[in-house]
């Protein structure tokens, strides 16, 4: 690579929980820089989580984090005029990242009446082992499963 690699950006623990993995699901979360909207949306789905499962709301929201990001994916290669898909091991921070815009893009597309109670639900769906998200990291295993014969070809 010609160009210095460029440098990692200090991100701050949240106000509430004190954890910087809070901190970047907001990131994930904010619409045009609206964070402080963003922090008000996960607190209260926290709250909602607190009242739905009597847990603790920020370890239900870790467990569901971790059921939802994928170990693998499949990427597309073109070999030979055929294009495969080959299975690949994903990096930590690319696999965090994933599993977040999972959670959140499923939780947008729920049926509920506020934003909070949605992600609210999808969480605590994945902490169960079921819903949109959860299903999807199960498809992309699946999918990287159905193609393992072709991992002879990862680059």
């Amino acid at each position: 690579m010609r160009k210095a690699k460029p440098k990692k950006k200090i991100i701050l623990p949240d106000p509430k929980f004190s954890d910087v993995l809070v901190t970047k699901f907001v990131n994930n979360m904010m619409y045009e820089g609206k964070k402080n909207l963003a922090y008000k949306i996960f607190y209260e789905a926290m709250d909602i989580v607190t009242q739905k499962t009597n847990e603790d709301s920020i370890e239900v929201w870790k467990k569901a984090l971790s059921n939802v990001t994928p170990a693998v994916e499949v990427r597309s290669r073109r070999i030979g005029g055929a294009t495969f898909q080959i299975p690949s091991e994903i990096r930590p921070n690319r696999k965090m990242s994933i599993g977040m815009k999972n959670l959140i893009g499923y939780s947008r597309k729920r049926h509920e009446k506020t934003m909070g109670q949605k992600l609210a639900g999808e969480i605590v769906a994945a902490y169960k082992e079921e819903g949109a998200a959860f299903k999807k990291k199960e498809d992309t295993h699946r999918m990287a499963e159905a193609n393992k014969a072709f991992s002879h070809f990862r680059f």
